[in-house]
């Protein structure tokens, strides 16, 4: 199987245009032989804006779709009414049909042979579900459920969901989560992985208080200002994500 040398991963966009033109102007994703999207792309401010700006990178990107991925393209068809998440309707409401159709039909998951690393799986949550979550914390026996049907030629994990940079092993795997682009908790900037020989996690600065100018005033959803200076800021800290995801993790039966 052809072995990619570099890949860059980027996950969570969050229909966040200025920190997604921020990570594809580093020289190293403009290098990438491939970039890998391992959902939650659209669900924000600029969805439109996003996937056309995705898209115009041709081949190079490859999709994976996420749960708030899905969530828009159900709420578009009609086969739910409400999202969890307050500004994903909007989001729904701006894209095109053809964005929807585009949307629908993105994989759950791909698997790239990448140098150094092997056989690669990458997902939005985990390899058999795009909603749950699983934590650089989560207990041995959550990891041995999530990893359960994954062939063993498999060696590397990357997912996304939970906004939060890490890599970490789980029974002999490389498990590796690159932290959102547009909605990071612990630290500011757009978190992306590149791949190839190894792992290493990256950081993009960008103006953020420029940003989130630019989004109040391309975006006429009722809460965008406090919604980007939120997001944007992550004024969410990690303790808070981890304190509130690991009650989903499984721990709490355990």
């Amino acid at each position: 199987m052809f072995a990619f040398d570099r890949v860059a991963v980027l996950s969570d966009v969050h229909g966040v245009l200025p920190a997604l033109e921020a990570v594809l102007a580093e020289p190293e994703v403009a290098a990438a032989d491939r970039i890998v999207l391992t959902g939650d792309i659209t669900a924000g401010p600029q969805p439109t804006g996003v996937l056309a700006l995705l898209r115009a990178q041709g081949e190079r990107v490859l999709w994976v779709s996420g749960n708030a991925d899905r969530e828009l393209v159900e709420f578009r068809r009609g086969e739910r009414s409400q999202i969890p998440d307050p500004i994903a309707p909007y989001a729904a409401d701006r894209l095109t049909d053809e964005d929807v159709e585009f949307l629908a039909t993105l994989p759950t998951t791909r698997t790239l042979t990448v140098r150094g690393l092997g056989e690669v799986l990458f997902c939005h949550a985990t390899p058999r579900d795009d909603e749950k979550i699983v934590l650089v914390d989560s207990r041995p026996a959550r990891w041995t459920e999530v990893l359960r049907g994954v062939p063993d030629t498999v060696r590397t994990i990357v997912c996304g969901h939970t906004h939060m940079p890490y890599v970490r092993l789980a029974h002999g795997r490389l498990v590796v989560n690159p932290g959102s682009v547009g909605m990071p908790y612990g630290r500011p900037g757009a978190h992306w992985c590149l791949l190839g020989p190894g792992t290493d996690l990256r950081v993009t600065a960008y103006d953020i208080p420029a940003a989130v100018e630019r989004l109040v005033a391309e975006c006429d959803w009722p809460g965008i200002a406090e919604w980007a200076d939120h997001y944007l800021n992550a004024r969410a800290t990690d303790a808070e994500a981890l304190e509130t995801f690991g009650a989903r993790d499984g721990r709490a039966s355990s």
